[in-house]
């Protein structure tokens, strides 16, 4: 068994790797400079972890499958998914992007974790204890969910209809529609792709360039000052890691908290 994962902030990365620990599974990051292609044909089954992103597979995550889909057509598959709230159907969204009948998903589950949105006032910084109790729930779920899937049990958080319709209601603002999401220009996700505000204080320090999944951030040697190249994910990396809290993306409140994940 594979897993790949896509974390921003490592709430995913605690999921993934809790998963494969239990399964025994070998465990990698997209990010990570690995042969993917060899490592996917040598599983059979593939477990798939991401954060929602407005009910939504996050476009990295989707770039991701869209270049290796040759390999993935056949495979048996396992959903995991964080979330914040209630993102209704957000792994089965996933399957969206593969043709009827050329995945077999044999679990799908979703997990509440922290808000790592660190700069708007209706979202609040979780307390040190609730951290720890996600991470407890978050255990004592995965435990169950290994047990099922070592057992045979098949289960589908999110494909239910009612799931399906939650999922659409938010997703549709966010990303448009889930099977065609590059068609809709106006969607807030290509907004955000060129949403990213480098605020004055910035001390050209670097690191939000060396830890951008997207390879979005350049910093320019003329004027030792860093630019976007519009292609902004929305991950909140740079934001929650910022040593000066310089950085915006898309919401360009300054924030006064950043998330710091104890992985």
């Amino acid at each position: 068994m594979l897993t790949l994962y896509f974390s921003a902030t490592g709430n995913t990365e605690y999921i993934a790797k809790l998963f494969s620990s239990n399964m025994n599974a070998t465990c990698l990051s997209i990010e990570t400079d690995v042969d993917f292609v060899s490592e996917i044909n040598l599983h059979d089954t593939i477990a798939f972890c991401y954060p929602i992103y407005g009910s939504r597979v996050p476009r990295i995550m989707r770039e991701f499958v869209e270049k290796h889909m040759g390999n993935l057509l056949g495979k048996k598959l396992i959903i995991l998914v964080t979330q914040m709230m209630f993102s209704g159907d957000g792994a089965r969204v996933f399957t969206d992007m593969f043709v009827q009948d050329t995945i077999q998903v044999i679990y799908a589950e979703h997990f509440n974790m922290p808000n790592n949105i660190c700069n708007t006032p209706m979202l609040k910084h979780a307390s040190k204890r609730k951290m720890e109790k996600c991470k407890y729930q978050a255990a004592k779920k995965m435990a169950r969910i290994c047990q099922d899937i070592k057992q045979g049990i098949i289960r589908k958080r999110g494909f239910s209809k009612f799931s399906m319709w939650i999922g659409n209601v938010q997703g549709k603002t966010w990303q448009g529609d889930s099977k065609q999401p590059h068609l809709n220009t106006n969607s807030m996700e290509q907004k955000a792709k060129s949403a990213v505000k480098i605020h004055d204080d910035c001390n050209s320090c670097g690191l939000c360039v060396k830890i951008c999944p997207m390879k979005n951030l350049l910093m320019q040697e003329q004027n030792n000052t860093i630019h976007q190249l519009n292609n902004c994910t929305l991950c909140y990396r740079c934001v929650n890691c910022c040593p000066h809290k310089a950085i915006t993306v898309l919401f360009h409140r300054r924030p006064k908290w950043q998330y710091k994940w104890l992985i």
